[in-house]
């Protein structure tokens, strides 16, 4: 089961766990994948405890960071987090920031408590996913650096690669894994639309291969509703050297999810997500519900782009995740179709030996329909 692309990084088996829970990153590193540590949600100083963490939990394995630098958005060029703050927040119409209050209001959702208010400004720039860099950076187990939207900085491709480190980018189309090849990246993640978070529209099945065959000989990563060992082996019998997942790992016992998310996940169908621009500005597909619908409905604000959205809905995403079993008719819960398939809660080591055994078995099976000599 081992790819050429596990080689160079140092791990057991082509499986990678995006996730926003250092302990599901350390367990899955663990247990022989690499656990890849959403970053968009820290600040610097943040970030560098849940790495110091890792690194203390992990052993002597390996792991990854995503960042989010999108290749376009509101405010691009402007360096001085402060200054495209405020640049950012003087140009959100209040009508929006009053139709999201109003919406967590009618659901009864309540508000943060005093003191406690929500950052709007996350790491969906450049000036505050910089810093991010410079912390991971300075940890020896951070082996893979992934950005989630669009290429990476031409200056932030060349520190990570001097450092010793892979560097690689998402991408849904054909077009932008091009524009990854182009810009020097080591491996490309194509993920289809069937995953979970920001994703395009093009179906994994099509979007593999056609990656796969343009970008040849970067290594490719298949994203995009993989939650199955036969759903590994699809993925590298096309020609991907492994599967980059992440919906799977939020209903695992090391995930840090409030009860009352968790069982909307459970409970879901894979025909209850939908892509929607509602929360973050950019497409992203999560469990529809009141708050997805009200956004699309004709007499209603149209959602803004990257960041300017999510600065308008922090507060509601604070708010919906700290009182989940009030809010989950509002909240924000990002997964990919595969989540008609996560039944139940188990340990991460057992989901990754579960993948190797499903990915051994599939193999198995087309071994036995090769002609018999």
């Amino acid at each position: 089961m081992r790819t050429e692309l596990c080689e160079k990084i140092g791990i057991e088996f082509p499986i990678f766990a995006f996730t926003h829970c250092r302990d599901v990153v350390a367990a899955v590193s663990q247990a022989g994948g690499l656990g890849v540590l959403g970053a968009v949600g820290f600040t610097p100083e943040q970030l560098e405890i849940e790495m110091k963490w890792i690194d203390e939990h992990v052993g002597d394995k390996p792991y990854g960071v995503d960042i989010v630098i999108p290749g376009k958005y509101a405010g691009q060029g402007e360096l001085d987090v402060e200054k495209l703050e405020q640049q950012l927040k003087d140009s959100i119409p209040v009508q929006h920031r009053e139709f999201a209050a109003k919406l967590l209001t009618e659901h009864g959702v309540p508000e943060l408590p005093e003191g406690e208010q929500a950052r709007e400004l996350l790491g969906w720039t450049a000036a505050t996913a910089g810093p991010q860099v410079e912390a991971l950076l300075r940890h020896e187990k951070v082996r893979v650096v992934a950005n989630a939207l669009g290429t990476p900085p031409a200056d932030v491709i060349k520190e990570i690669q001097a450092s010793g480190r892979l560097v690689g980018a998402l991408c849904g189309s054909v077009k932008h894994a091009l524009a990854h090849k182009a810009a020097g990246v080591d491996f490309i993640i194509a993920q289809g639309g069937e995953g979970g978070g920001h994703t395009g529209d093009v179906g994994s099945i099509v979007l593999w291969p056609e990656v796969i065959d343009a970008v040849a000989p970067t290594p490719v990563l298949a994203a995009g509703g993989i939650g199955t060992g036969r759903q590994v082996a699809a993925a590298l019998a096309m020609g991907a050297q492994g599967a980059w997942t992440g919906s799977l790992w939020l209903t695992v016992e090391e995930a840090e999810c409030p009860p009352a998310q968790m069982e909307s996940y459970i409970k879901a169908t894979s025909r209850d997500t939908v892509r929607s621009r509602s929360y973050t500005g950019k497409p992203c597909r999560m469990l529809k519900n009141e708050w997805t619908e009200a956004w699309e409905a004709e007499d209603t604000p149209d959602p803004l782009g990257m960041p300017l959205q999510f600065m308008v809905t922090a507060n509601a995403v604070s708010r919906v995740h700290r009182y989940a079993n009030k809010a989950q008719a509002v909240a924000f819960n990002p997964v990919g179709q595969i989540v008609g398939a996560m039944n139940e809660v188990r340990p991460v080591r057992e989901v990754v030996m579960n993948l190797v055994e499903e990915y051994l078995d599939s193999v198995e099976r087309l071994e036995s329909l090769a002609p018999k000599e």
